[in-house]
């Protein structure tokens, strides 16, 4: 099970997360309670052994600014979090990243991995980042295609339930690692990385 841990904003969490043996880390570059500033993210990444996937996670900003901000840190993927259309995707190919479509299930929503070009495809709940549940079993009537990341309310307590419901390639955790908002708690870490692969 591919398991990511997002919202990492110091060098203990990154060693923490690698520590955990998590598969991906995630740094939030735009407006939210986890945001970090592109120099700090460049330094975490730098911390990051590269077989752990890093990430930059954006959203609200144009293409442009993103791609620019993801190549200054270094990540080895960027994360386009919303209703980013297929022109953004375009935009970007062909940069030294890979592309991660993040959007919530809508009755429109494209659920086949690389639709827009992306690599990975991630589900998350329509509040992002806010730790709310939403109904996965929604994901039965759109059964996503390809390798795809389950997000949204995940939390230690509740990881390996919704695998066994929603049946994802991967999971993606932020506030539910948390010992209040925007502060990692590394022991939740730990307990999440190990309940999401207890049912693999």
């Amino acid at each position: 099970m591919f398991v990511k841990l997002c919202g990492l904003r110091t060098e203990s969490d990154v060693a923490a997360a690698v520590g955990t043996g998590a598969d991906a880390v995630g740094f939030v570059l735009t407006t939210s309670p986890r945001q970090i500033d592109v120099d700090l993210a460049g330094r975490l990444v730098a911390d990051v052994p590269p077989h752990v996937l890093t990430v930059a996670v954006v959203r609200g900003i144009t293409a442009a600014e993103a791609g620019e901000m993801a190549l200054k840190t270094g990540v080895q993927a960027l994360q386009l979090h919303g209703d980013y259309p297929k022109e953004a995707f375009d935009e970007l190919a062909g940069l030294p990243f890979q592309l991660i479509r993040a959007t919530a299930l809508g009755p429109d929503t494209d659920v086949r991995t690389g639709a827009f070009g992306e690599e990975l495809l991630l589900i998350d709940s329509p509040v992002a980042g806010s730790g709310e549940q939403w109904d996965i079993t929604r994901l039965n009537e759109k059964r996503p295609e390809g390798k795809w990341v389950l997000a949204g309310g995940l939390s230690p307590e509740t990881v390996a339930g919704a695998i066994s419901v929603a049946a994802p390639w991967g999971v993606d955790v932020s506030s539910g690692i948390e010992s209040s908002r925007g502060v990692k708690d590394h022991g939740r870490m730990r307990e999440f990385v190990a309940a999401a692969r207890s049912t693999s």
